[in-house]
């Protein structure tokens, strides 16, 4: 007859081999999604960091203001395709969430340098746009202020032309903020669905091959 005291103890130490084991096949779930998730972080912090860099080493000449509009519509235009190239990218990605932040974050940042951009260059074409004589730094300032709708009322806009350019900076910060996030927020749910997740797996993936 088997003594009951050996069956509980054979039966414990099993429990805890089936534990291990399976505490050892989360981990190694684990692993893909935290070198993903830094890989996304390194490659959202570069973008930011190559597009500030570009934008204070480009030298922006002064131009005219029907130029300058020109230069901002084609580069709303070239925001919105690199938007959607990466919505679509999001849809087809392994990790949607963190695909989602990486195209939120490139977006963000070029959105706000195109407006600093534009600002700097509607100063320096037509002097007196702005409360202040603007630098790139004073530029991208005022754009972050007016993004964040902080507003200091420290740089304002005083020519027609400048108002309207603020203006239309709101009008895509909302757009930006509320359009483009559930725009985002679609894709996530379409790249999970499409791995076979629920959409409410909270970083949830299976492990790349």
């Amino acid at each position: 007859m088997n003594d009951p005291a050996v069956a509980r103890t054979e039966s414990a130490r099993l429990r805890q081999k089936q534990d291990q084991e399976q505490e050892q096949e989360r981990e190694r779930r684990r692993r893909p999604r935290r070198r993903a998730t830094a890989a996304v972080l390194v490659r959202a912090a570069l973008i930011a960091t190559g597009l500030v860099t570009v934008y204070y080493v480009l030298p922006l000449d002064g131009r005219s203001t029907s130029r300058t509009s020109a230069l901002l519509a084609c580069g709303l235009l070239l925001v919105f395709v690199i938007f959607w190239w990466e919505v679509r990218a999001i849809a087809n990605s392994p990790y949607p969430r963190l695909k989602a932040v990486e195209a939120l974050a490139a977006t963000l940042v070029l959105f706000l340098l195109l407006f600093a951009g534009t600002y700097y260059l509607l100063e320096h074409s037509t002097p007196g746009s702005f409360s202040e004589p603007l630098t790139k730094t004073d530029s991208l300032y005022f754009t972050l202020t007016t993004f964040t709708t902080v507003g200091y009322g420290d740089v304002t806009p005083r020519t027609q032309t400048g108002r309207v350019l603020t203006m239309v900076q709101m009008v895509g910060g909302l757009l930006l903020v509320g359009v483009a996030a559930r725009i985002l927020a679609g894709a996530v749910q379409a790249g999970l669905r499409r791995r076979g997740r629920e959409p409410s797996d909270d970083f949830a993936s299976r492990p790349e091959d």
